[in-house]
C-alpha cells in the first residue's frame, strides 16, 4: 500500500486543505492534506483530517464525504440561530430517560448545529435547579463541547470564550425556577436516569 501527498490541486468536492470542517461523529477537524493511496491496485484519494482536541487523525476517502455527512463550518446565520435556540424554553419529553438519551445522542452525532444547541438547551441546569444525573451531565458536556468547538472555529475565539458565550445565551432563556410541574419534571428525569444507572 503506497501513499503520496498531492501538493497540487488541493480542492476536492468544495473542500480544501487547511480549512476547518465538521465531521458529524467527531466534531470540528482540519483538513491537513489530500493524499493518493493505492489499495489492491486501485487509486484512492483521501482527505487527511486532524482533530486537535482528540489528538486523532482520520483518512477519509473523497467519494465517501457525502455519505459520512462531512460539511463546512456553519454560516453566521446558522450560528446565530443556534445561539438563539439556547434562549428558548427547555423541552423535556415525558418519556423514559433511556429513550431521551438515545435521541440526544443522535442529535449530537448528526452534525446539525441547531440540533446540538437544542440538546445543550434541554440539558442545561442553572445553579437554582436540581443536579443532573451522571448520564445527563455526560450528554450535556458532549453537546456543549461540539457546539463550543464550532463556535470557536467560526468566530475565531478560544474554546473558553465560546463556552462563556454559550452560557451567557443560556442564562437569557426562561429558566425553570424549581417549582411545580417544572421541578417534578426535572426530578423525574433524575430519578429515571439514576434508576437506569443502578440497573446497569
Amino acid at each position: 500500500m503506497t501513499s503520496t501527498k498531492k501538493p497540487s490541486s488541493n480542492i476536492r468536492q468544495g473542500f480544501k486543505t487547511g480549512e476547518h470542517i465538521v465531521y458529524p461523529s467527531h466534531g470540528v477537524g482540519r483538513i491537513m492534506a489530500i493524499e493518493d493511496q493505492e489499495v489492491a491496485g486501485f487509486k484512492l484519494e483521501l482527505f487527511v483530517i486532524h482533530f486537535e482536541k482528540d489528538k486523532m487523525t482520520l483518512r477519509v476517502p473523497v467519494p465517501k464525504i457525502a455519505s459520512v455527512g462531512m460539511r463546512k463550518l456553519s454560516e453566521p446565520t446558522v450560528m446565530k440561530k443556534a445561539l438563539e435556540t439556547l434562549k428558548g424554553r427547555a423541552r423535556v419529553k415525558r418519556t423514559m430517560w433511556s429513550r431521551r438519551a438515545q435521541e440526544y445522542e443522535a442529535k449530537i452525532n448528526s452534525g446539525d448545529l441547531v440540533a446540538i444547541s437544542e440538546v445543550v438547551r434541554d440539558l442545561y441546569r442553572s445553579e437554582a435547579q436540581p443536579e443532573q444525573s451522571y448520564s445527563e451531565r455526560q450528554l450535556y458536556e458532549a453537546a456543549l463541547d461540539r457546539m463550543a468547538r464550532e463556535l470557536a472555529a467560526v468566530d475565531n475565539l478560544t474554546e473558553t470564550e465560546a463556552i462563556k458565550l454559550i452560557e451567557q445565551n443560556l442564562l437569557k432563556g426562561p429558566r425553570r425556577t424549581g417549582k411545580g410541574e417544572a421541578e417534578a419534571d426535572a426530578t423525574e428525569a433524575d430519578d429515571e436516569a439514576d434508576t437506569e444507572e443502578a440497573a446497569a
